[in-house]
C-alpha cells in the first residue's frame, strides 16, 4: 500500500511538455477475485519507457498513447496483463492473483525464490505489516510479527539496543545474535562507540522488506554465521516512470509509565523513627523529595523523512534523506540521527547487464544521560531537598564525611548525577555495494554475479565530570575513546536458471565465492616465528572466506528439492582447524498442486517442507582465542634497569585446539491457505543440537595462562514449535479486516558441559547481581536450560511469611550451605506470541498490535538490593531509601540469592495502535496525504513485582520504557 501515488507537483513545472501527448487514456485497475482497488500497479506502454502506477483508489491516467500502443499492467503477487489500448478513453483492468499471490518473491542467501517454491523456513515481513509509531530502529519493526523470533530491547531510552534470538540461542558463550545481511552486505553485528543499537543505522523509512531466513536449510548457504539465523533487510527501489515524491512526518510525546516502588518521605521517616538509632534518626530531613519524579521527563520527539524516486526503461533512482530526533524519558538523554540513503540501477546490453548500486549512511549523536541516577534515585534519602544553600558540590546535597569530603560509600545525589556529568557519542556509518548480474548472451540461462560491499563505521565517546562533582581537592574527570572498524565484502558467483520441459523441471544452481575481511582497532604483541615479539597496531583482522554451492529443483511444479554446501574457513582458529563444512538438504511437496486436490474450493494451498542441515560458529569473545598473543602489562608492572623501569609483557590465555562449534538442524514445515487465501499460515516443528560447545570455563591447576579458558566441551538441545497464520473475516470492495497472530514453544536444556561425567560439578555460575561482591544468580548445568537461576529456597512461617536468613535444608544434611543450591526457573520463556489486526474502511484504516510470553522469570534485582533493613540504616554517617517491599518481608539483612526475588515474568503487553485517514486528491488531484495518530506501550498485564517484565533475566534497575503517542503524516505527490 505504500505506492499510493501517480505524480508529483514537481511535474506540475513540466506541465507543457504535455501539448506532445496524443491521446490520453485513464481507468481502474481491481483485483478480479474480490473487486478491491489495487494501488502501486505498474501501467507501461510495450516497448517504450512510457509509464505510470495507480493511486490509492487503483485509478490511472496515461497519456501521449497512440492507437496501436499495447499497455501493460504489472504488480507483485498479480498476473501480469497485456491490453490493447485501440484510442479508448477508458480502460478498466482486472487483475488475476497469481497462484494464490505465491509467486511473490522472498530473498534468501545469494539470490530470491519464490514464496510457493521455498523450502526452507522463511519469513518475509513488508512495510504493511510493520510495526507504527517512534521507530528508529529494524528491530523495533517486527517485534512480535514472526514466529520463532523473540525480540527485548534493552530499555526505554530512544534507539536503545534489543536482544534479538531466532529459535533460542544456539551457543552458550559464542555470540547469539542473528546474522545480520544488509543490501547483500553482512555486517558487523556489535555495536560502536558512540552508537546505541546497530541496526538504528538504517533509516526504517528505507526498508522495503525484512526477510528471516530460521531453519538450516535457508540459513547453512551462509554457514559459519548463520548458527542463530539470518535476518535479510532489503532497502527500497525507484521504479519506470515518473518522478515520485514522498514526504513522511511524525511527531511523538512520551510519558514515564511505571517507577520503582520505594518508600515515600513520610514511610520513610517513619522507618528510621522506629528502627534507626539516635545518629541515623539525627541524619533524616524536612523535604518530601520524589527524586524519581525528578530524574524523569516528559519528552518529545520528531522523525522526519524525504524520498524521491523514479527512472526510465534503462535506469532507475530513489533517494532518501531523513533527521530523528528524540529526547528521552531520563533527563538529558537524546538521540539524533541523519541518514542518508541512495540506491541506483542501470541496464545495458539489452538488458544482460544490470548494474545495482546501493548505500547507507548515517550519522548518530547521542547524549548519554548517566544512568546511575535511575539507581540512585531509588536508594536516595527523600527528606533531603535536591539542592543546598552551599555551593561547594554546585549547590546540591551530597553526602560528607566530617573533613568536607564526599562520603565514598554514600550514592550520589540523582539530580547532580545527571546535570554533572557528561557523557556524548557521535558515531558515523556507510553501508553499500555495488553488484553486476550479467546473463550471458549466448547463454542466457547462465548469469555471473560480482557483488563488492563494505561496511565502515567511526565512533567515538567523550564526556567529563565537573569539578563541583568531586572532592573540592580534585579535578573532574574526562575521556575521550575513539573506535573504528571496517568490513570489506566480495561475492563471486555464478547462477543457472533453466526450465527442461521435455522433463518438466526447472533447475536452479547457485555456486560461488565469497570473501570478508574485518579490521578492528586495537593493539597486541606476538611471536614473529623467529623468536622476536613484534607490537601490531591498530590492526586486527577477522577474515572469513568460503566457497558456496546450492541447487534447486522444481519438477512439474510440485516436488521441490534444494541441497547446499558451504565450506567456510576463519582466521580465528589455528591453520589445521580453520575450515569446517556446512551441508543443507531440504524437501517440499506441494500437496495442492496434485489432481485430487488442484481444483479444491476450500484448499488453495498445502505445502509440507522437511529440511536438514548443519551450520557453523566462530564468533566468540575474543578474535584471536587460538593464537599465543601478549599483552602489555600495567605500568606499575615493570622490571627496574638502573634508573629506567621497562615493562613486562604477559602471555594471554588461548587454546589452539579449538574447532567450529557445529548446530544441526532439522525442521518440518507445513504451509497452508485456505478459502482463495482467506485463511493462510505455516506450521514449523524444529529441533537444534548444538556440540562441539565453546563454553568458557575453569582451568586445571597449573594448566594454561588464566583461571578460565574457551574449550569444546559443551552440546545444547533447542526445540520447538512455531504457528503463524492470517485470516480475512472481511475482504471486498470497501471494507477488508485481517486478523493474524503468532505463536512459539521453545525449550532449550544443555546436555554436556565437561568431558568426563561428574556427579559432583556444579556447572558454571554466570550472570552477576547487584549487590555484595562477586555474586552470581545464574548458572549453566547439564539437564537445565542456559542461564537458570540457582539459589536458595526460601523458608516461610506458618503464616506464610519469609524468614530472614533461613533456608531450606534441601539435602537434609542438617547444615545450610552453597549444596543446598538448587535451579528454580529461568528467564527464557516457554512460549511467546503476537496478535495483530488491520481493518480498513474507505479511507479509514485501524490497526493493532499485542504481545506476550509465559514461562519466563526475573531475579528481581531492585527489591533484593533495596528491599533489607540494613539497606537504609548500615551507616552512621548517611541513610538511603529502600523499596517497599522490605514492609511485606521483614528482612533485616540481604538476601541476595533467595529464591523469593525469582518473580514470574510472564505479561500481555499492548504495543500499540493506529488509527488513520487518507485525504485523496488532496491539493491537487494527484496528490494524497494520510493522518495517523499511534499509541505505544499502552498496557501491561503482568504480575511482575518490578516495573516492567520484560528484560534479560536480571531486573537491575531498567531504564523505563515510557509510553508515547506519535502523529503522523504521509504526502504522496
Amino acid at each position: 500500500m505504500e505506492k499510493l501515488l501517480k505524480s508529483s507537483l514537481f511535474l506540475l513545472l513540466m506541465l507543457p511538455m504535455s501539448f506532445f501527448a496524443q491521446q490520453s487514456v485513464s481507468g481502474t485497475v481491481t483485483e478480479s477475485a474480490t473487486g478491491l482497488p489495487v494501488p502501486g500497479v505498474n501501467i507501461i506502454v510495450k516497448g517504450t519507457n512510457n509509464g505510470t502506477i495507480t493511486d490509492f483508489d487503483g485509478n490511472y491516467t496515461l497519456t501521449s498513447v497512440e492507437s496501436e500502443n499495447v499497455l501493460v499492467f504489472s504488480f507483485l503477487g498479480f498476473t501480469t496483463k497485456e491490453v490493447a489500448y485501440s484510442g479508448r478513453a477508458v480502460v478498466n483492468v482486472q487483475l488475476d492473483e497469481s497462484e494464490n499471490a505465491l509467486d511473490e518473491i522472498v530473498v534468501i542467501g545469494y539470490g530470491t525464490v519464490k514464496k510457493s517454491d521455498a523450502t526452507g523456513a522463511v519469513t518475509s515481513i513488508t512495510p504493511k505489516e510493520f510495526n507504527k509509531g517512534a521507530v528508529v530502529a529494524a528491530d523495533q519493526l517486527i517485534q512480535g510479527k514472526v514466529a520463532g523470533i523473540q525480540v527485548i530491547n534493552g530499555g526505554g531510552s530512544p534507539g536503545e539496543g534489543a536482544q534479538i534470538r531466532i529459535r533460542s540461542g544456539s551457543s552458550l558463550n559464542a555470540n547469539n545474535d542473528p546474522l545480520y545481511v544488509i543490501d547483500g552486505v553482512p555486517t558487523d553485528n556489535g555495536g560502536i562507540r558512540g552508537g546505541r543499537n546497530p541496526l538504528a543505522n538504517i533509516n526504517q523509512n528505507d526498508i522495503a522488506s525484512i526477510n528471516i531466513l530460521k531453519d538450516a536449510s535457508a540459513t547453512a548457504i551462509y554457514g559459519v554465521r548463520a548458527s542463530n539465523g539470518v535476518v535479510i533487510i532489503t532497502t527500497k527501489r525507484g521504479n519506470t516512470g515518473e518522478l515520485k515524491v514522498n514526504y513522511n512526518s511524525s511527531y511523538a510525546y512520551s510519558t514515564i509509565d511505571e517507577t520503582a516502588d520505594v518508600l515515600s518521605a513520610n514511610q520513610f521517616r517513619d522507618f528510621v523513627t522506629e528502627n534507626g538509632n539516635d545518629a541515623q534518626i539525627g541524619l533524616v530531613g524536612e523535604a518530601n523529595t520524589n527524586w524519581q519524579d525528578l530524574i524523569y521527563q516528559d519528552s518529545y520527539g520528531t522523525d522526519q523523512n524525504v524520498s524521491v524516486s523514479g527512472g526510465q526503461d534503462f535506469y532507475t533512482f530513489r533517494a532518501s534523506a531523513g533527521y530523528s530526533n528524540y529526547d528521552g524519558i531520563l533527563k538529558r538523554d537524546q538521540f539524533e540521527r541523519t541518514t542518508f540513503s541512495a540506491a541506483l540501477t542501470f541496464k545495458f546490453l539489452e538488458d544482460h547487464l544490470k548494474v545495482d548500486i546501493n548505500n547507507n549512511t548515517s550519522l548518530v549523536e547521542n547524549n548519554y544521560s548517566n544512568r546511575g541516577a535511575i539507581g540512585a534515585a531509588v536508594y536516595f534519602d527523600p527528606t533531603q531537598a535536591p539542592t543546598v544553600d552551599d555551593q561547594t558540590y554546585g549547590g546540591y546535597f551530597r553526602w560528607t564525611q566530617a573533613n568536607g569530603d564526599l562520603d565514598p560509600l554514600a550514592p550520589a545525589n540523582p539530580l547532580a548525577l545527571l546535570n554533572q556529568t557528561t557523557n556524548l557519542g557521535r558515531s558515523f556509518r556507510s553501508i553499500g555495494n555495488i553488484q553486476f548480474d550479467y546473463k550471458l548472451q549466448f547463454f542466457p540461462e547462465l548469469k555471473a554475479v560480482l557483488n563488492l560491499g563494505y561496511d565502515n563505521s567511526v565512533g567515538r565517546n567523550y564526556g567529563f565530570q565537573d569539578p563541583e562533582f568531586t572532592n573540592p581537592d580534585q579535578d573532574g574527570s574526562s575521556y575521550n575513546d575513539r573506535d573504528e572498524k571496517k568490513n570489506k565484502l566480495m561475492d563471486a558467483y555464478l547462477n543457472y536458471n533453466k526450465n527442461f520441459e521435455s522433463i518438466n523441471t526447472l533447475v536452479d544452481f547457485t555456486g560461488g565465492y565469497n570473501y570478508q575481511d574485518f579490521t578492528y582497532p586495537t593493539s597486541f604483541v606476538r611471536d614473529n616465528g623467529a623468536g622476536v615479539l613484534v607490537t601490531i597496531n591498530n590492526e586486527t583482522r577477522l577474515n572469513l572466506q568460503s566457497f558456496f554451492g546450492r541447487v534447486n529443483f522444481t519438477h512439474n511444479n510440485k516436488y521441490l528439492l534444494t541441497a547446499s554446501l558451504r565450506r567456510d574457513a576463519t582466521s580465528r582458529f589455528i591453520e589445521e582447524n580453520r575450515w569446517g563444512n556446512f551441508p543443507s538438504a531440504a524437501l517440499g511437496w506441494k500437496v495442492h498442486e496434485e489432481n485430487f486436490l488442484k481444483d479444491s474450493n476450500i484448499i488453495s494451498e498445502f505445502k509440507l517442507r522437511a529440511s536438514w542441515g548443519i551450520t557453523g560458529q566462530q564468533s566468540v569473545g575474543d578474535i584471536y582465542p587460538s593464537v599465543a598473543l601478549y599483552q602489555t602489562g600495567t605500568s606499575t608492572a615493570g622490571y627496574q634497569f638502573g634508573d629506567r623501569f621497562v615493562q613486562t609483557l604477559r602471555p594471554q590465555p588461548y587454546n589452539p585446539n579449538l574447532v567450529w562449534e557445529e548446530t544441526e538442524s532439522r525442521n518440518l514445515g507445513l504451509d497452508f491457505g485456505f478459502f482463495n487465501g482467506r485463511i493462510d499460515g505455516t506450521i514449523d516443528a524444529y529441533q537444534r543440537t548444538t556440540d562441539d560447545l565453546i563454553v568458557f570455563t575453569n582451568n586445571p591447576q597449573g594448566v594454561g595462562f588464566s583461571n578460565a579458558d574457551d574449550y569444546n566441551i559443551g552440546s545444547l538441545e533447542n526445540k520447538g514449535l512455531e504457528i503463524g497464520t492470517n485470516m480475512y473475516p472481511i475482504r471486498n470492495q470497501n471494507m477488508q479486516w485481517r486478523v493474524g497472530g503468532n505463536i512459539t514453544f521453545q525449550e532449550s536444556k544443555i546436555t554436556k558441559l565437561t568431558l568426563v561425567t561428574d556427579p559432583n560439578y556444579t556447572g558454571i555460575d554466570v550472570g552477576g547481581i547487584s549487590g555484595g561482591t562477586g555474586n552470581t544468580i545464574q548458572n549453566h548445568q547439564v539437564g537445565f536450560a542456559p542461564s537458570s537461576f540457582f539459589v536458595f529456597e526460601q523458608a516461610y512461617d506458618a503464616a506464610g511469611q519469609p524468614l530472614g536468613g533461613v533456608y531450606v535444608d534441601r539435602n537434609k544434611d542438617g547444615i545450610v550451605n552453597s549444596n543446598d543450591k538448587y535451579r528454580f526457573r529461568k528467564p527464557a520463556s516457554d512460549v511467546y506470541y503476537g496478535f495483530n489486526t488491520d481493518f480498513n474502511y474507505n479511507n479509514f484504516s485501524f490497526n493493532m498490535a499485542w504481545r506476550g510470553s509465559w514461562g519466563n522469570y526475573n531475579y528481581n534485582n531492585v527489591d533484593s538490593g533495596a528491599g533489607f533493613e540494613n539497606n537504609i540504616l548500615v551507616f552512621d554517617t548517611f541513610i538511603n531509601n529502600g523499596v517497599t517491599s522490605l514492609l511485606d518481608t521483614g528482612f533485616e539483612e540481604a538476601q541476595y540469592l533467595s529464591d523469593y526475588y525469582i518473580q514470574d515474568a510472564a505479561f500481555l503487553k499492548l504495543d500499540n495502535a493506529t488509527i488513520g485517514y487518507t485525504f485523496n486528491e488532496f491539493l491537487t488531484e494527484n496528490t494524497s496525504l494520510t493522518l495517523t495518530a499511534t499509541g505505544q506501550n499502552l498496557l501491561t498485564i503482568t504480575d511482575y513485582k518490578g516495573i516492567d517484565p520484560e528484560t534479560y533475566g536480571i531486573d537491575n534497575n531498567i531504564y523505563p520504557r515510557p509510553r508515547t503517542f506519535v502523529l503522523g503524516l504521509n504526502l504522496n505527490f
